[in-house]
């Protein structure tokens, strides 16, 4: 796995451990506070963070549960997700990022839909090593 990029995470805000539904709300939460503290529409908040709350359930679900750090960048004026998990891997990303695709019985907008709710989006995999998830939302 790639560790996080230089323009991502300047200042660590929070990381959770993701292993229950619980944590996944967490993960949603504390993008949500960070983003009206900073005085972000509530549209905007509400979509990145189902962005996330989306990614973080499929660290849980698919990735067999990971990690999640949220960070600010203050030269960049984003807010930063990064998820990761040591799961299978995702063996066809483009399929994956299509809507209707799933492997798990749900609508199958789950990647597709993050991307389109986030400012940033960027997925790496390695098939049978893990994923890793980083998108962002401008502040």
């Amino acid at each position: 796995m790639a560790e996080p990029q230089p323009d991502f995470l300047h200042k660590i805000i929070q990381r959770i451990d993701l292993r229950t539904g619980k944590d996944a709300v967490q993960a949603r939460q504390v993008v949500a506070r960070e983003l009206k503290a900073r005085g972000v529409s509530a549209l905007r908040v509400t979509r990145f963070a189902t962005a996330v709350s989306e990614i973080a359930r499929n660290v849980i679900v698919h990735g067999g549960g990971g990690h999640f750090t949220v960070g600010l960048n203050a030269a960049t004026s984003y807010l930063d997700v990064e998820c990761r998990d040591r799961g299978r891997g995702i063996p066809d990303i483009e399929q994956a990022m299509k809507d209707g695709f799933t492997t798990a019985g749900g609508l199958g907008r789950g990647l597709g839909g993050a991307k389109r709710l986030s400012d940033r989006f960027e997925i790496e995999t390695v098939p049978g090593q893990g994923t890793t998830v980083r998108m962002s939302a401008k502040i």
